[in-house]
């Protein structure tokens, strides 16, 4: 299987290691167990002739023209932490050539695949718009802002979308190079997971700062102190409203636009913070838990937990 791993300056040191490591050690095992699997043939690419990392260190790549046509592409996220550098990053003369490389190959009938702030290069090029994809978690504000033809489900770790398959923040790369073993063979990716010790991660929801979100918009921070302050309560979007001196309609739309959810789903998500939070950090029976983040029983807390987060209470309480 012939690959083609796309570095840009500044990429992300972690992200790209992560990559080539797993590739390796995939093409290592196959050979050691005797698994009837291809090859993973990796070429490390650049759009320009010299590349450094984030952290600064020279990355060997080959000129795209010496590449081979590939059977997939992956794009590693760049170093970029903030919106206001990475916006001036994805402004960059490489990153426009970058684009044109990626739509020239997914003409040719590559797949693409992209992780982390490389998802903004591969958004970049128009062909996520209209298809499921996912993000950094705390850049999807901004990715909302940028690319709104494109339907992002910032919860989930890995979506794959006909030819493109994204992934979520920064040690996703793991993940979405994993996934893309299993395609191969999900035998040699299990054994990859085992000797690298990588738990499955179907969602990043559990990572996610919800916080540091709301923060995008005032008037979704206000909502979320708000809300925050009265989680044991039913929740009511009239009475949020009015203590918000806004309409329903307005703060709904504003919620929608920051966070791509509605304001019952962001309560949701909160709750689920708050109780993750206690079920970790204290002796509450789970009944208490959900009492506390304005649940009826435990019953509720747990199948809600299995289903967004993908754990059980003794998973979580272990962690």
């Amino acid at each position: 299987m012939k690959l083609t791993v796309l570095a840009l300056e500044g990429v992300f040191d972690t992200g790209l290691a992560t990559v080539l490591d797993a590739l390796t050690t995939a093409n290592e095992l196959s050979a050691l167990h005797g698994l009837p699997c291809p090859r993973f043939e990796v070429a490390l690419a650049g759009v320009r002739p010299e590349v450094n990392s984030s952290l600064g260190f020279g990355v060997p790549v080959r000129p795209l023209a010496d590449c081979p046509m590939p059977e997939w592409v992956i794009v590693p996220a760049m170093g970029y932490k903030m919106p206001d550098p990475l916006q001036q990053a994805l402004a960059r003369p490489d990153v426009a050539d970058a684009v044109v490389a990626l739509r020239h190959w997914a003409e040719g009938g590559a797949r693409i695949a992209a992780a982390c702030i490389g998802t903004f290069v591969l958004a970049e090029t128009g062909l996520l718009d209209g298809h499921e994809a996912t993000t950094t978690w705390w850049l999807t504000p901004l990715f909302r802002q940028r690319y709104p033809q494109v339907q992002l489900d910032a919860g989930r770790m890995i979506v794959s979308s006909g030819q493109l398959v994204t992934a979520g923040a920064a040690l996703s790369h793991l993940d979405l190079t994993l996934w893309l073993i299993r395609q191969t063979s999900p035998e040699l990716a299990a054994l990859v997971a085992r000797y690298l010790i990588v738990d499955s991660r179907p969602s990043q929801s559990a990572y996610a700062l919800s916080d540091h979100l709301a923060h995008a918009d005032p008037l979704v921070q206000r909502f979320d102190r708000w809300v925050r302050e009265r989680l044991a309560e039913g929740f009511n979007l009239d009475a949020a409203a009015a203590e918000l001196a806004t309409s329903k309609r307005t703060l709904a739309r504003r919620i929608h636009e920051v966070l791509g959810k509605t304001p019952l789903a962001y309560v949701q998500d909160l709750r689920i913070e708050r109780a993750v939070h206690l079920l970790k950090t204290s002796e509450h029976s789970v009944d208490q838990v959900a009492g506390l983040v304005g649940y009826a029983d435990g019953v509720t807390l747990r199948t809600l937990l299995r289903k967004r987060l993908g754990k059980g209470i003794r998973e979580l309480r272990a962690g």
